[in-house]
C-alpha cells in the first residue's frame, strides 16, 4: 500500500492540499489583521499584514507548478524555522543550544510537506517518461491552481464584506485634547494626547504595563529598572502601579509631567474603558464581568473611534491598571475584548491613555 502511494499521485496530491489548507489559514489570519489592526495610517500599512498569506500561496502554487523546487523551498523554510526557535547561547563559557517545541510544531509539518513535493516531483518525471499527458478539460488540468487560490480569494470578499463596512465608516472627529466622555454609569475625563496618551518612546514604541507601573520608581522615567525585567522573572505588581504609575505625575490639563505626584490622573480600570466604549457616537453600553470573561457584554459593537480611541493611530489596545498575576496583565481592545500579556510585553499597537474624575 505504501509503496503505492508513493509511486502514483497521492503524495503529491497530499502535500497540496495541506499546502493548500495553512495558506488558507494564514490568509484568513493576514486579512483579519489587516482590517482589525492595520487600517490605520498610510495605505501601504495594510498591505504589510498581507504577506504572510501572500508568501504562502506564492510558495503552495510554486510548490503545484514545480514540485521539486517547491519542496526544497519548503524544506529551507522549515529548517529556518528550526534554527530561529532554538535558544543558542553561551552560559558559563559554554556553548549551550536547546530546543523549543513551537519550532518543531512549525518546521516538522513543514519538513513532511517538502519532501512529499520530492516524491511528487519525482513521480511527475516518471509519468511523463512513461508518456502521461494532461487532462484535456482544462478545470481538469488546472486543478490543483483553482483550489489553491479560490479559498483565498473566497476568505478575501467573505472578510472585505464584513469588516469594510466598519472601517470605512469610523468616526474620526480630529479632536486630541482632554476629552468628558458621558459612559454607561460613569463620566471620566481622559487625558490630551502627549504624556497620558499614545505617548511614544524613543524606541518607535509604546511602554509596557512595567514602564507605566514604575514611572516614578528611581530613577524616574520610562527606562528600566534595577531589579525588574522578564530576564530576572520580576515584574513590577498592582500596588506598584498605585502608588508609581505615570498617570500620577500628569499636570491638571495633562500636557506634562511634573517631577512629583500630582495625584490628579490616574490609570484606568478594565471597567473604565467599557464605560466609554462607543460606536457612531453611541455609548456600546459595555460592561466587564471579572476575570475568566475575554469578551465585554456590550449593548453594541464598539469600535476604534474618537473620543476615546485616535483611529489614525498604531493603538488598538490599551493597558488596564488591573494585575492578572505577578507575571501577566491586562488590555482591552477597542472592540470589547479583554486579555492579558506579560507585564513587560506590549508592541506598537499597546498604548494607555490616563483618566479622572471631572
Amino acid at each position: 500500500m505504501f509503496k503505492k502511494i508513493f509511486n502514483d499521485r497521492t503524495a503529491g496530491w497530499i502535500a497540496k492540499l495541506l499546502l493548500i489548507a495553512i495558506t488558507s489559514a494564514w490568509c484568513y489570519w493576514s486579512i483579519a489583521e489587516m482590517y482589525h489592526e492595520g487600517w490605520w495610517g498610510p495605505f501601504y500599512i495594510r498591505l504589510v499584514y498581507l504577506i504572510p498569506g501572500v508568501a504562502f500561496l506564492a510558495l503552495t502554487l510554486i510548490g503545484i507548478r514545480w514540485p521539486r523546487l517547491g519542496g526544497w523551498l519548503i524544506i529551507l523554510i522549515g529548517g529556518a524555522f528550526t534554527i530561529f526557535f532554538m535558544d543558542i547561547h553561551i552560559a558559563d563559557g559554554k556553548f549551550s543550544m536547546e530546543r523549543d517545541l513551537t519550532g518543531f510544531l512549525v518546521s516538522g509539518p513543514l519538513v513532511l510537506l517538502g519532501a512529499l513535493l520530492l516524491v511528487e516531483a519525482r513521480n511527475h518525471k516518471r509519468r511523463a517518461a512513461a508518456g502521461w499527458q494532461p487532462h484535456p478539460k482544462w478545470w481538469r488540468r488546472n486543478l490543483g491552481y483553482l483550489l489553491a487560490l479560490v479559498p483565498p480569494l473566497a476568505i478575501f470578499i467573505g472578510l472585505s464584506v464584513f469588516y469594510l463596512p466598519i472601517v470605512l465608516t469610523r468616526v474620526d472627529d480630529g479632536q486630541r485634547g482632554t476629552r468628558l466622555i458621558e459612559g454607561s454609569g460613569k463620566t471620566l475625563l481622559w487625558a490630551p494626547e502627549g504624556p497620558g496618551w499614545n505617548w511614544r518612546q524613543d524606541y518607535g514604541g509604546y511602554p509596557s504595563w512595567n514602564m507605566i507601573a514604575l514611572y516614578g520608581l528611581e530613577p524616574v522615567g520610562m527606562g528600566d529598572k534595577p531589579g525588574y525585567g522578564w530576564e530576572i522573572g520580576r515584574f513590577s505588581s498592582a500596588e506598584e502601579m498605585a502608588q508609581y504609575n505615570v498617570c500620577l505625575y500628569l499636570s491638571e490639563d495633562g500636557l506634562t509631567l511634573e517631577d512629583e505626584p500630582q495625584y490628579i490622573w490616574r490609570m484606568p480600570t478594565v471597567e473604565d474603558y467599557a464605560s466609554a466604549f462607543a460606536r457612531h457616537g453611541v455609548n456600546a453600553g459595555c460592561a466587564w464581568q471579572g476575570p475568566g470573561n475575554q469578551q465585554m457584554d456590550c449593548t453594541i459593537l464598539p469600535d476604534k473611534e474618537t473620543p476615546l480611541w485616535a483611529p489614525d493611530l498604531e493603538p488598538i489596545y490599551y493597558w488596564a491598571a488591573e494585575e492578572y498575576d505577578d507575571r501577566l496583565a491586562y488590555f482591552v481592545s477597542y472592540n470589547g475584548w479583554v486579555n492579558r500579556t506579560l507585564k513587560s510585553g506590549g508592541n506598537p499597537r499597546h498604548s494607555y491613555r490616563c483618566v479622572r474624575e471631572p
